[in-house]
């Protein structure tokens, strides 16, 4: 196994064709992070890679260099309609459309056509993007992929090279049967280039990374530090009952301008949100169990500033990029300390100061040892002040929130 060394490689000696190149210098990229530098030594050979790395570390511009610089120095004109030849597989709408973000930046100067399939919005729109000139590279959710591909709407019988992206979280939100029957559509795997990115190499990933990639070199890279220092964590020592008033008067606080609040239960997130909103915050919800449209357009609404706290479970919450999120309030600690990693990663980003508030009640406060051993550090624990537990608008009823199983449904 490839690991962990910091490789200060600059991308002028990546040798990418020049198109490419001049799109990474315009992006102002210099310098590769550890898992482009480590992983683009092999993929740019044509070597199935598995990389263990986290959300922002850099690994969608490590496997789009991959694609983009083996589709110009290998063109490929004779192709029909929907014929892509590049595939990449992601678990969420929202992590699709950041990964296709970052290509058409890459492709700025070159004529390479994305396109990007995904639940949520109009079949026929995305049926028209395919058939409005040659794909090149597709990049989509394995179920909507899956309807092109059952309406005979496009053919995956050319894919030269398949990305799996955040493996881990398909394999947590139960997808890796959609993904077994589209890579089914797919070339053997000693007749293409397959890469597979997770967050963890658990036994399952492992088994089907040797399943689906061909002698697969396995790269991992750890975060230089767990917790960024642009994010400011600290806990609330409360109870199940108080767990709503210390939110609403939180959220009454200057300070707390774009607010993520991540609960670990669908049905809590749902009425988590309504209880918001009828106590006048403008909120929205996001998870599994909420319709496509509705999460595009709470998250649309979310990301300009109409609505001003998000409500999420971590799987709907996966992927998102927002930059200007000022706190991240865990209403409840997640069960795997890796989640909460990821929580606090939506806060502090792009430079900017973000600040991350946990509530511990009697319930799950057990949680907080394996996480602070996640991330190395003590964790602050303080009780909140008396004014953070005034009592929210009288109608909420607070002991709906009580936690009485520790379902890991989400």
């Amino acid at each position: 196994m490839i690991s962990t060394e910091n490789i200060r490689l600059p991308f002028a000696d990546l040798e990418l064709a020049e198109p490419l190149q001049k799109a990474v210098f315009n992006l102002g990229f210099e310098f590769c992070t550890p898992i482009q530098a480590q992983s683009l030594a092999y993929t740019l050979e044509g070597h199935d890679v598995t990389g263990r790395a986290q959300t922002g570390t850099g690994k969608t511009i490590a496997f789009l260099l991959t694609i983009l610089n083996d589709l110009l120095s290998n063109p490929k004109n004779d192709r029909y309609i929907a014929e892509p030849r590049a595939l990449i597989v992601a678990p969420t709408r929202e992590l699709a459309i950041q990964i296709a973000a970052d290509a058409d930046d890459l492709t700025r100067f070159c004529d390479i056509h994305v396109v990007t399939l995904v639940g949520g919005e109009e079949y026929q729109k995305q049926l028209s993007a395919l058939e409005k000139r040659t794909v090149d590279i597709v990049v989509a959710t394995p179920g909507r992929l899956l309807d092109f591909v059952s309406n005979d709407n496009i053919y995956l019988g050319l894919i030269e090279l398949l990305v799996l992206d955040e493996a881990d979280r398909m394999l947590d939100m139960g997808f890796i049967p959609q993904v077994r029957r589209v890579i089914a559509q797919t070339p053997k795997k000693d007749c293409r280039q397959t890469l597979m990115f997770s967050a963890t190499f658990s036994d399952e990933i492992i088994e089907l990374a040797q399943r689906w990639a061909m002698n697969p070199v396995m790269v991992e890279v750890e975060p230089e530090k767990i917790a960024s220092d642009s994010v400011t964590q600290m806990i609330y020592l409360t109870t199940s009952d108080n767990k709503y008033d210390l939110l609403y008067n939180l959220l009454l606080e200057e300070e707390t301008e774009k607010v993520i609040v991540f609960n670990n239960r669908r049905d809590q997130v749902r009425e988590l949100a309504d209880y918001l909103h009828k106590s006048g915050i403008d909120c929205g919800a996001l998870s599994g169990d909420i319709p496509q449209y509705k999460r595009i357009r709470t998250l649309d609404a979310f990301k300009i500033g109409k609505l001003r706290v998000l409500v999420a479970t971590d799987v709907a919450g996966r992927g998102l990029h927002i930059d200007d999120v000022s706190h991240v309030i865990n209403f409840s600690l997640p069960e795997e300390p890796e989640d909460y990693v990821h929580r606090i990663g939506r806060t502090g980003r792009a430079g900017a100061i973000g600040t991350s508030i946990s509530f511990a009640c009697e319930e799950d406060s057990f949680l907080l040892p394996a996480i602070e051993e996640k991330l190395g550090t003590k964790l602050d624990c303080v009780y909140p002040l008396d004014h953070l537990l005034e009592p929210a608008p009288p109608f909420v009823r607070k002991s709906r929130f009580t936690i009485k199983s520790r379902s890991k449904h989400k």
